[in-house]
């Protein structure tokens, strides 16, 4: 018999877990439409079943032509200007933004308002376009240097003072490696300081996807195809087993990624839903009695 099982550390991140559950409350005890300024995950299922419910995903162009309406901010966070022009509108806001962001959007406004009279450059390590990072940008009047990756520096004038943050959930031994090229890149007696920002509830699932992912003849990994944090495990986990294979939902699933398999895993980002794990898992069954 075929061992089919799924990794009971996988699903939603405590962020997304407290912004459904927001918004669920919402739609389940009002009879009001919710807007959520952009998808509230980057999960097209979950964001779906929500808006079987009632909910909305609208842009920031959709809320400048709303007035009074119920606004939900996701867990990504967003800039001070979306709430200025939330007030503006005279919106009621649901913030659903992640503590950790909250903590991390505070920390970075606290070290530019004390240096954006000196040469202190504030860089920040993460994704651009994010949504976290224009978030994060936005505590800067978006004057933070974006850096990717390592190949990113040349941004960066070593000749003044560096303050290095990093989105939430960027990669720790990225963020190590950063750090240490940054620190030997600095022209002597020149300040660089830096602050780990990233969560480990997101950091830690790295290793562990990693281990999970060699006790399986076949993984299926559960993702959205918007979600980079999807993106980035999803490779993790293949290079330590190619047969590691990317779907977004239970028909994605195909007899030759299980074939022949006595073990199969099914794991996730942490913007999948664990109930779309299960259907994975309940499809993969159905599939390998077929075969």
């Amino acid at each position: 018999m075929v061992l089919v099982e799924i990794d009971e550390h996988s699903g939603f991140c405590l962020g997304v877990v407290k912004a459904i559950n927001k918004a669920e409350r919402f739609l389940d005890n009002s009879h009001q439409t919710l807007y959520s300024l952009g998808d509230i995950v980057h999960n097209n299922q979950e964001v779906s079943r929500l808006e079987n419910k009632g909910m909305q995903t609208i842009t920031l162009e959709n809320l400048a032509n709303l007035e009074h309406a119920d606004i939900l901010f996701r867990a990504h966070g967003e800039p001070p200007s979306t709430y200025e022009l939330a007030r503006k509108q005279g919106h009621r806001l649901i913030d659903a933004t992640c503590p950790v962001v909250l903590g991390l959007q505070a920390r970075i406004r606290r070290v530019y308002e004390a240096n954006k009279d000196n040469d202190t450059q504030l860089v920040l390590f993460g994704k651009s376009g994010h949504a976290e990072v224009v978030g994060l940008l936005g505590q800067t009047n978006n004057t933070a240097i974006v850096v990717e990756t390592v190949s990113d520096i040349s941004k960066i004038d070593f000749s003044r003072p560096v303050f290095l943050f990093s989105q939430t959930t960027k990669s720790l031994d990225e963020f190590r490696e950063l750090v240490a090229v940054i620190r030997q890149s600095m022209q002597p007696g020149v300040r660089f300081e830096y602050r780990d920002t990233i969560c480990r509830q997101v950091a830690n699932r790295l290793p562990h996807l990693r281990d999970f992912s060699t006790k399986y003849d076949s993984v299926l990994f559960v993702s959205g195809t918007k979600s980079s944090n999807g993106r980035a495990l999803y490779e993790a986990c293949r290079q330590v087993n190619p047969k590691t294979f990317f779907i977004s939902s239970p028909d994605d699933v195909r007899p030759s990624m299980i074939e022949g398999a006595s073990r199969i895993g099914i794991c996730g980002a942490t913007s999948t839903p664990f109930w779309l794990m299960e259907e994975v898992k309940k499809h993969v069954q159905k599939v390998l009695s077929e075969l």
